[in-house]
């Protein structure tokens, strides 16, 4: 399984910085390991065609930073998970989401 991060400023303008300068926050501050990209839009005309996909998968707009999705290896949208679901409770879902 692998962790992706798409930092977004579009919640409460709590991205502005760089692309560097959101990293290494993340890599400072929260010892972020995963990889992490680029600067998107998720909501609205400029939404990413990823964060399109993903919605059009598992309908609604992203409320705020951190809204999570478990994709398959085959690239199935499995679940999508709200921002106050912790990595506990995703780790629980799991065995029934990947049976």
């Amino acid at each position: 399984m692998t962790v992706l991060g798409f930092p977004c400023n579009q919640f409460g303008a709590q991205e502005p910085g760089s692309n560097e300068e959101i990293l290494k926050f993340a890599q400072d501050r929260y010892q972020v390991t995963f990889p992490m990209f680029a600067k998107i839009e998720v909501n609205g005309d400029g939404a990413s065609p990823l964060y399109t996909w993903l919605k059009a998968a598992k309908p609604g707009d992203i409320g705020w930073n951190f809204t999570k999705f478990l994709v398959s290896k085959d690239g199935q949208v499995l679940e999508r998970f709200e921002p106050r679901t912790t990595p506990e409770e995703i780790a629980e879902a799991l065995p029934s989401l990947l049976s």
